[in-house]
């Protein structure tokens, strides 16, 4: 029988006061999660057992960290916790080793946005960009996620020593005006694309689960999502 979020508080209450048994509870109950955001970053240079392996850790940080008067569900604040353990860890083991093509694209791709800003009198879309580049926008789309920093959730987010807030603070908390913002950046998308996102990242289904469930292909849920994600950031 599912543990209810008032039981998952007790456990984390109880681990934090050092109950190793409840620490296995917790962690047990959470591998399906960490199974899930590990499926995400196959084929980027680590072994899935690695990639579970280290995305564990993060759930043993969340586990240790989660702060109880937060007014949300552990395993929203899990997730960012998970995948930025194994972010970091692939960064530091030099694992997303970038290539030169896909540097050059991203170096013109920058150009390009600066010059098409100044022509327009606006920051250009991801397709306008491609279309100068004569590539596909997703080509653009990787080459600026492939060169943009990683940063740590435990990284401050401004100068004020250990006072300064963590990123992982925004991530996890509710109610902020980031949060209204992307309510509504949320709400201008179709039902479709709200679908999407929503079976994606709060449901945290694999594209090949989503595809199954909305009867397309996987590549067609990959291209949707893309374009769904340039929409939220532009916005943002």
């Amino acid at each position: 029988m599912p543990m209810t979020q008032e039981q998952f508080r007790h456990l984390i209450s109880q681990s934090q006061q050092g109950d190793q048994a409840a620490r296995s509870r917790l962690v047990e109950a959470n591998l399906p999660l960490v199974h899930s955001i590990a499926r995400r970053f196959l084929e980027r240079g680590l072994e899935y057992e690695d990639l579970v392996q280290i995305g564990s850790l993060g759930l043993l940080k969340a586990i240790d960290d989660f702060d109880l008067s937060y007014d949300v569900r552990f395993s929203t604040y899990a997730v960012p916790k998970i995948m930025g353990e194994i972010k970091q860890h692939l960064r530091k083991a030099s694992a997303l080793q970038v290539g030169r093509s896909t540097k050059k694209l991203a170096s013109d791709a920058l150009q390009v946005k600066d010059r098409l800003a100044q022509a327009l009198g606006r920051s250009p879309t991801i397709s306008e960009i491609a279309a100068e580049l004569e590539v596909e926008p997703e080509d653009v789309v990787f080459a600026f996620d492939a060169v943009a920093p990683v940063y740590s959730l435990q990284a401050r987010i401004a100068d004020g020593g250990e006072e300064a807030p963590e990123l992982q603070d925004f991530v996890a908390a509710r109610g902020g005006h980031e949060n209204l913002m992307l309510k509504q950046a949320l709400e201008r998308l179709t039902p479709d694309e709200r679908r999407i996102i929503f079976l994606r990242y709060f449901a945290e289904k694999s594209q090949s689960e989503v595809a199954k469930e909305l009867g397309i292909s996987q590549a067609q849920v990959s291209r949707q999502e893309a374009r769904i994600i340039r929409q939220l950031r532009y916005e943002l």
